[in-house]
């Protein structure tokens, strides 16, 4: 799983980052101070792991991996050339989600005032600038496009045929000022060249307010109108505080436990991140687990089991026969696999199962 960072100036952006990843990374308070982006893969906490570790003796535990791209500070005008202008749009046409940062703190540690640099703190004002500016961009991707895509459906072919009438769609929208998932497209050849096109604004938002040390759970009038906004738009919200991150990221596990349990804190920043941005796409997990390894597998909700076989190998999706298949509190409560099949509580599934969030699986299959 990818996600792309995006904010304004001086929001925390580059801070949440470095803390997400444990980067001890210095940046200057100053717009533009990201020019290339910073990339982190860092593994996504899930507690479930330990678990299935305390009776199950592995060499090794891997969880999934959360890939962040931290993209360089997007001002009014960046669509047309503004600041870093279009750079940054490569760098996130290919992640799977947009985690945009946005300010709700007023003052810096210490009381030190921090430049906005539209002069003022508005964090709605900010995600419309932001916004504007992504569909703008997108915009231009689509008028630049349309004109050969006309030509080239003349030849009769599906896939340009289907490329010309998504195009066709998007350009009013877009000019109308809607993002492009607000379009709703059904066809399934439309909906392949929305993803060939790499629009940005095609991709699901999750809005992480940074908010100040005295407001962790995001309760301030700002965070509720960025709430409110969050959810009538069908996208996810968090609240962190990227100062407070950055300590806890300096801590071994033993202090970072005591301090986030001292301020009410069920978890650090990156788990409720990438929990979020799971959500948000709609994933989950299940989990294969022997003694060479313990693993975490990141599917989408709905997947079948030779689906979920897919991502460990494709041959293990083409020649699938049967999943044997337990659950945690299987395992917690018979200690053993052995056990577990001793009781009657592995299953054994086909086909058409439908994958469960924390499934623990063995997978038979034959190339």
């Amino acid at each position: 799983m990818e996600a792309g960072i995006v904010g304004l100036p001086n929001v925390g952006k580059s801070t949440l980052f470095n803390a997400l990843t444990k980067a001890n990374i210095l940046a200057a308070n100053y717009p533009f101070a990201t020019i290339e982006p910073n990339v982190g893969v860092v593994p996504v906490p899930d507690a479930r792991l330990d678990r299935i570790c305390a009776y199950i003796k592995t060499q090794k535990v891997i969880p999934t991996a959360l890939r962040l791209v931290d993209i360089a500070g997007i001002v009014k005008g960046a669509s047309v050339g503004e600041g870093l202008g279009n750079k940054f749009l490569s760098h996130i046409r290919e992640v799977d989600a947009i985690i945009q940062v946005v300010r709700c703190f007023t003052k810096a540690p210490g009381g030190e005032e921090i430049l906005h640099v539209s002069g003022s703190v508005d964090p709605l004002r900010d995600i419309e600038i932001i916004n504007t500016e992504l569909i703008l961009a997108d915009l231009q991707t689509v008028e630049g496009s349309i004109g050969k895509a006309e030509r080239a459906a003349k030849s009769g072919r599906a896939e340009d045929i289907a490329r010309y009438e998504v195009l066709k769609k998007l350009q009013p929208a877009l000019s109308e000022g809607k993002p492009a998932r607000a379009l709703k497209i059904d066809d399934p050849d439309q909906v392949k060249q929305v993803k060939q096109l790499g629009l940005i604004t095609a991709k699901r938002v999750l809005y992480v307010m940074n908010v100040d040390e005295d407001d962790l759970h995001g309760q301030s009038e700002a965070c509720q109108r960025v709430r409110k906004h969050a959810q009538d738009e069908g996208s996810e919200v968090v609240a962190v505080c990227a100062k407070i991150e950055s300590e806890l990221a300096t801590m071994d596990e033993a202090d970072r436990k005591e301090m986030l349990a001292a301020l009410g804190l069920e978890e650090p920043a990156l788990a409720t991140v990438a929990h979020a941005a799971y959500r948000l796409l709609g994933l989950h997990s299940y989990f294969t687990a022997g003694e060479k390894e313990v693993r975490a597998w990141t599917i989408p909700v709905g997947a079948t089991a030779p689906q979920a076989a897919g991502v460990i190998h494709t041959d293990f999706e083409k020649g699938f026969i049967r999943a044997e298949i337990y659950t945690l509190a299987d395992l917690e409560k018979h200690k053993t696999e052995k056990a577990i099949k001793e009781a009657g509580r592995l299953r054994i599934e086909g086909r058409d199962y439908v994958m469960a969030d924390g499934d623990i699986c063995h997978f038979l299959f034959n190339v």
